[in-house]
Order: C-alpha cells, then structure tokens, then sequence
C-alpha cells in the first residue's frame, strides 16, 4: 500500500512538473507573431466583403487589400459606386486616408489608428492586419484550455505606457496552429467594450486562417460589423511602388 502511495505521489508530481514546465516554456509572443504572419505571409492580396449591421439598415462593400511584411498595406474600395476609391495606407506607424470625392490624402495621428474605419465597428489597425500587439504591447500568458484537439492560448495584451492606442488591455485567443479565434477590447477602467470573434474559419491562400470575423460593440447588441475574406494569395510580386501615396491616390486595382 505503501508503494502504490508512494508511485502515485511520484507519478503526479511529474505531471504537474511538466505541466510547470511546459507554461513556462510557452512563449505569448513567439504564437501572436505566429499569429499575425499566418494572414500576411511576405506579402499577400485579398479580397474580401464587409457587412456593417445596424438595427435599421445595414450597408455591404467590396474591398481589395494588398500587404508587405508586417508594416505595409494598401485597401481599397471597389464597391459600391459611392465608395470605390476611397482607400487606406498603412506605412510601419503611419497611416493615410483617402477620399476621390475631395481628391485628397490626409496623414492621421498615431491616436486615431484604434478609431472606426469607414463607420464600421473595426478600427484602422483591425482592417490593416496591424503589428500591434508585438510592438506596442506587453504580452501575458493567462490560460490555456484544450478544445476540439487544439490547444487554445488566452493572452493579456497589455500596452507599454507610451504606445498610440486607446484601450487598457486586449485579451486574444489564439488556437495552437495560430488562428486567431476571439480579442476582446478593454477600456481604461478594464471593462470590455469589443469583441472580436473568428465566425468561420477555412483554407485559404493554402493556409489555415479565420476566413469570416465579425466585431461587435458590446453596448449595442444588435449591431456589428462581418469582415469575410473571399479569396486570398499570399507571398505575391507586389511593386514597392504599391505602398506609396502616389498609388494611394490612383483608383487603379
């Protein structure tokens, strides 16, 4: 009786051991880095439709987005007729907008990156695919829960005291093939106002991503905004000329 206590004493101290050990060889940037290359690769082209749902209305719009890296992307509306032109350049920490209508780029503050893109409930950095959470934030690992087969990371994304963004913290959940599944926005006070959520998820480009996202302002319910990514390549020949204000400004593909 005595040994079979003594072998079972043994044998959870070397599950809980490598339990320890695994968390702590769990890296939180090493999986958002993951993360974020899995949907930019070197570069890639997608194309993708956007669903703004109010309780009143709702508006659908076509969008083409080319990326370089993980600083660089141009998007750019083609429907509808209304819209096409209007585009968005991200250069590392700088971002333009433009509007044909007025024929004219503006360079926005570094504050203005978390405001809501196009009067969607995603932001300027959502739409660019930004880099973000590994330059501007802290990240913590929190837990880790096994579904469907996967192992799912929950990470604290906390901002350094001088990073140009708006909210407390960002909590995401990223499977272990590093899909981004759930992010949910915290303000100042840490109570949730966001919530991002991975809808469906799909190959695309031959790689395993969240192919349908859908933002939701926590205080209003009945409204939201579905972001789904039709079609996609990724490590494309794209021209550095892409990713300048001259091509910002042409309503060219």
């Amino acid at each position: 009786m005595l040994q079979q206590c003594l072998r079972l004493v043994l044998l959870a101290w070397v599950v809980f051991g490598w339990a320890a050990q695994a968390a702590e060889n769990f890296d939180p940037m090493k999986l958002v880095t993951e993360s974020i290359d899995q949907t930019r690769g070197l570069s890639s082209y997608s194309e993708i439709n956007m669903l703004i749902k109010r309780p009143s209305w709702q508006r659908e719009s076509t969008l083409y987005a080319w990326t370089r890296g993980r600083e660089d992307a141009l998007i750019r509306f083609v429907a509808p007729a209304r819209d096409a032109g209007n585009a968005l350049l991200k250069q590392g920490d700088r971002m333009w907008t433009f509007n044909p209508k007025l024929n004219k780029s503006i360079r926005l503050p570094g504050g203005m990156m978390s405001q809501s893109w196009a009067g969607s409930d995603f932001s300027y950095d959502d739409m660019s695919r930004s880099d973000k959470w590994i330059k501007h934030y802290r990240l913590e690992h929190v837990d880790t829960q096994l579904a469907d087969g996967l192992k799912t990371y929950t990470i604290d994304a906390i901002p350094f005291d001088d990073a140009p963004v708006v909210w407390g913290k960002e909590r995401l959940r990223i499977r272990e093939d590093s899909v981004l599944i759930e992010a949910i926005y915290y303000d100042q006070d840490m109570q949730p106002l966001r919530r991002m959520v991975a809808t469906e998820i799909g190959i695309l480009g031959g790689r395993i991503m969240a192919t349908t996202l859908r933002m939701l302002d926590l205080e209003q319910p009945d409204s939201y905004t579905e972001v789904r990514y039709d079609a996609m390549d990724f490590d494309v020949a794209i021209e550095d000329r892409m990713f300048t204000l001259f091509s910002l400004q042409s309503r060219k593909r």
